[in-house]
């Protein structure tokens, strides 16, 4: 992989060492006039994990991918996909995690 690459490579290795089902994981990498997009897919089992609690895992994967992006002179994005069978189906994860600021 490229250095354009590092944010796939870092989202990867929080992901996999924090959920209890790695092999799970798939994360696809899009570039367009916007920036990076990384969209995030995890087992429903793992949600927990990678949200956390009032939407903090989150907030610090997406904070860290900033970091790493600003590194690189991209700006870097992160859609987490709610998983078939979730519990939220008007809401997206990602608006649930926004709503969540306090």
């Amino acid at each position: 992989m490229s250095d354009k690459e590092l944010d796939y490579q870092f989202l990867e290795y929080v992901v996999k060492t924090l959920v209890d089902n790695p092999n799970d994981v798939k994360i696809e990498r899009t570039v367009d006039e916007m920036g990076v997009l990384l969209t995030l897919n995890v087992n429903s089992a793992d949600m927990g994990k990678i949200i956390g609690r009032d939407g903090n895992t989150a907030k610090a994967i997406r904070t860290l991918l900033r970091v790493v992006g600003m590194k690189n002179n991209a700006r870097v994005n992160l859609k987490i996909n709610e998983p078939e069978g979730g519990k939220r189906s008007t809401t997206s994860v990602d608006e649930a995690i926004d709503e969540l600021k306090i």
